[in-house]
């Protein structure tokens, strides 16, 4: 019989952060290489908006890829998705054009759509309400160490080889991973290395309005005005990121005049400032929480705080150093991630664990038609108008998502002192 393992929920949170990192390298190992991979395909920027739209129309397909893991567990579920987004990757490498890569970014989308959703029933299966702010905070670290490794990693590929050698790398890498997660992942009711004070500890931090709830269908879902406050936020929100990790190596080498060397040197440091967010973003809402806030309000403050940081990006294309904008842009990877793994987290407050992963795949739909929309619109009009609307629309775009996050959400009656709205009510 194998020993019990104290505080197995953080090792299991450890692996899933492990999952996410390279869930965001095999995503960003295209925008990094984009410059050498442009070149050699002959493709011009309109053409690379068109594939990085078809990677957010596969992934926008999440409410799928959340229902199956609802459907059939998170430990078949992540692997196979998992396996997919492996392979799909290393099928970059052998890309022939941009039809090959647009079909193969919206294939790799899809398979890369469980991240969030299948996170998030990570953490409501194993952590109790206080501390699921925190793991959540943790496994969405993964996202920034993804992308602050690609650039080096992928830099250094194409130095010593080539930049099909940088798909081949990143994609067994994830491969190797799948091999981990289905090692350790079991649920905690089934897991043989849990003690007993553990699952008892996670049982009893969990809500009463989260426990013993039928699924609702999605029909019913879709009436429900918190699934809403959720995905508006998200809509408005994800466009920094997607900027971060697909246009970020285009911009400094076209506007800031950065060769592939500097790219590898710098392009990561906002992906460094971006895990700093992860953390400060739960740590503002516990600090709130202790002092009387209740959990819904203080996320909110959290995120406010974070998207009046983001006025920052404004200033990005007014900077003469490049190095003031880089810094510029750290400044912004922090506060979307203190702000993003906010509203994320939020999922597990508001809904049954049976429920998460649908309702998560829901606002990420509409956190990557975000993405996708303007990511069209940069590839359509950057050649004309350059980066500055772009920069200055991501000041504003998480202010109103704050407006909205306060005015929709409906927090439930035991996570609040005054006397909210019932939980279900609908929009």
């Amino acid at each position: 019989m194998k020993p019990k393992i104290r505080g197995l929920r953080w090792w299991i949170i450890a692996v899933v952060m492990i999952g996410t990192s390279l869930n965001y390298l095999t995503r960003s190992t295209l925008g990094v290489a984009a410059p050498t991979v442009l070149a050699d395909l002959n493709i011009g920027e309109r053409e690379y908006g068109l594939i990085t739209a078809a990677f957010q129309l596969g992934i926008m397909l999440q409410p799928v890829a959340g229902y199956v893991l609802d459907l059939i567990g998170l430990r078949v579920g992540l692997a196979a998705f998992a396996t997919a987004w492996a392979v799909i990757t290393m099928g970059h490498g052998l890309a022939a054009g941009w039809h090959s890569l647009l079909a193969l970014r919206a294939a790799l989308g899809f398979a890369e759509g469980t991240a969030h959703p299948g996170g998030l029933k990570v953490v409501s299966q194993w952590f109790p309400a206080r501390e699921r702010g925190f793991a959540g905070g943790i496994y969405n670290i993964g996202a920034s160490v993804g992308s602050m490794v690609a650039p080096p990693l992928v830099a250094a590929a194409i130095l010593f080889w080539n930049w099909r050698a940088a798909f081949f790398i990143v994609g067994a890498m994830a491969a190797v991973w799948v091999v981990l997660w289905l090692t350790v992942y079991r649920s905690p009711a089934e897991h043989p290395r849990i003690t007993d004070e553990e699952r008892e500890q996670i049982i009893s931090g969990r809500e009463a309005h989260l426990t013993d709830r039928e699924r609702r269908p999605l029909s019913k879902l879709l009436r429900e005005r918190n699934v809403w406050g959720l995905a508006l936020p998200r809509f408005l929100a994800d466009p920094t990121w997607g900027t971060l990790t697909f246009w970020l190596p285009l911009y400094l080498t076209t506007t800031r005049g950065f060769d592939l060397k500097q790219i590898a040197m710098f392009a990561w440091l906002p992906f460094v400032a971006a895990d700093l967010g992860c953390m400060a973003g739960p740590a503002t809402a516990a600090w709130l929480n202790r002092r009387g806030i209740g959990l819904i309000n203080a996320r909110r403050c959290a995120f406010t705080i974070g998207a009046v940081m983001m006025i920052c990006m404004i200033f990005v294309p007014q900077v003469q150093s490049p190095y003031a904008a880089i810094a510029l842009l750290c400044v912004g990877g922090f506060a979307h991630q203190m702000l993003s793994v906010t509203c994320i987290t939020m999922a597990t407050d508001l809904f049954p664990q049976n429920e998460v992963g649908t309702v998560s795949g829901l606002a990420g739909t509409f956190a990557n038609l975000g993405v996708l929309l303007f990511s069209l619109a940069i590839g359509g009009l950057v050649a004309t108008i350059g980066y500055d609307p772009f920069f200055i629309a991501l000041s504003l775009l998480d202010l109103v998502a704050a407006a909205v996050l306060w005015t929709v959400i409906r927090p439930p009656v035991s996570q609040e002192t005054a006397e909210p709205l019932p939980l279900e009510k609908p929009l």
